[in-house]
């Protein structure tokens, strides 16, 4: 095996994976790769596509296209970042054919609060039941401002607080640079402080 510094144990694992894949036709190998990032990707998907089938059908897209082009995979990189690149790429190109309009989604896929995108000085204080309810109505209110995000930002938002990505992971997955990763999450922000605004008004 290559002389190769892990970044962890599990890029290790993967990249074990990888080789008895790639050098040994090993369906083992590729049957446990499947397995380990199956889910996630199609958790990913779900939340991006909003339909279960088209969901399952991206998912299988992005495991053949990621073991289609593994000769083109670079072991510097996780191989779970890489197949998020791809998936994300996917989907992508799904909405562009499809032209999905934005939808709201089931509060059971998302769970960051509002917090997390929207800065609150009375996120510190102790809360009452009737604090609890409003913060329950901002993330309600949260979650579907995300959905009216234009594409792009709308992405970010879900790899950072979503998927937990740091900003060089986003980066990466998305293939722009580290600014253009910080400018869109600027500016993410900045439009939901106004839908929320708006949704305030219309209630």
């Amino acid at each position: 095996m290559e002389n190769i510094t892990y970044a962890t144990e599990k890029a290790k694992r993967d990249y074990i994976l990888l080789r008895k894949a790639m050098d040994n036709n090993d369906q083992k190998a590729y049957a446990e790769l499947v397995s380990l990032y199956r889910d996630s990707i199609y958790y990913l998907m779900m939340k991006i596509v909003k339909n279960s089938d088209d969901a399952e059908d991206l998912t299988q897209e992005t495991f053949g296209k990621a073991f289609r082009n593994l000769h083109a995979y670079s072991p510097q990189y996780a191989f779970s970042t890489w197949l998020y690149r791809i998936a994300v790429n996917n989907s992508i190109d799904y909405i562009r054919h499809k032209h999905n309009s934005p939808q709201c989604v089931d509060d059971d896929l998302f769970s960051l609060t509002s917090e997390q995108l929207i800065d609150r000085s009375t996120s510190n204080h102790t809360q009452t039941p009737e604090d609890m309810v409003i913060d329950k109505q901002r993330i309600h209110m949260l979650r579907a401002a995300v959905q009216q995000l234009p594409e792009k930002y709308r992405t970010v938002v879900e790899l950072r607080y979503y998927d937990e990505l740091s900003y060089e992971e986003i980066a990466s997955t998305l293939n722009i640079t580290l600014s253009n990763v910080k400018i869109h999450l600027l500016r993410a922000k900045g439009m939901l402080s106004q839908i929320m605004g708006n949704m305030r008004y219309a209630i």
